[in-house]
């Protein structure tokens, strides 16, 4: 029986802090490739990714378009959108295949876990995957993985410089049942760190809005990174 290939993407741009310790996940798992999609980055971003070998492929910055070119060149039959600093948890690749074996799939993600021992953040957690498990609208931060025939179907990532992710899966949904594995994916609590909880889930609710009320994504991109 053939073992459905899994493409890994990761977009990146200046990611050096944490780029290691994705891929250092992704050691000795069979039957996968990984794709580094740099987005210009002025750091050791891409020299670690090479130091791993690991292909790297560069384009202009913008996470739509990052996914988009390494989905272009991409084998696999499954196709997982990584961020530059989210971790996979253990057994991701057998627990992906195992979930897109049922025929009512068609994509799917994992909770997700904030890497910070801020105790506002456990409550953030849990509502993140309550919001993904009832409504079936996971982020990108939540490693989506998709086959390739109904990813190359959509079109790919819709080209937005932000909730480029939102929309594809609100899409998604209209098609067939996006699954949430039970399993953690750890991603950066940077921001969080940086900003505050209460902060950054505003400044993340006010995205989530103004994209609703059709406010253009050229000027919510600029509020999130102002935040």
């Amino acid at each position: 029986m053939k073992i459905a290939k899994i493409s890994i993407i990761i977009p990146v741009l200046n990611e050096a802090i944490s780029l290691s310790r994705v891929i250092q996940r992704l050691a000795d798992v069979s039957h996968i490739e990984t794709i580094v999609v740099d987005g210009g980055s002025q750091d050791e971003t891409v020299n670690i990714a090479k130091s791993f070998g690991i292909d790297v492929i560069c384009t202009t910055p913008g996470r739509a378009s990052q996914m988009n070119a390494g989905a272009a060149i991409a084998t696999g039959d499954i196709l997982l959108f990584l961020h530059g600093d989210t971790i996979l948890p253990a057994n991701f690749d057998n627990l992906i295949r195992e979930t897109l074996e049922d025929s009512q799939v068609i994509a799917g993600a994992f909770e997700l876990r904030i890497d910070s021992q801020r105790r506002g953040l456990r409550l953030i957690e849990k509502m993140v995957n309550l919001r993904s498990h009832f409504f079936s609208l996971p982020y990108g931060d939540q490693g989506i993985f998709i086959t390739r025939a109904v990813f190359q179907d959509m079109g790919g990532f819709p080209d937005l410089p932000i909730m480029e992710d939102f929309a594809l899966i609100r899409s998604l949904r209209k098609r067939g049942k996006i699954a949430i594995i039970p399993a953690s994916v750890i991603t950066s609590g940077r921001r969080w760190e940086k900003l505050g909880v209460v902060k950054t889930t505003v400044i993340n609710q006010m995205i989530v809005i103004g994209y609703f009320i059709g406010i253009p994504p050229h000027q919510l991109v600029g509020w999130y990174r102002k935040g």
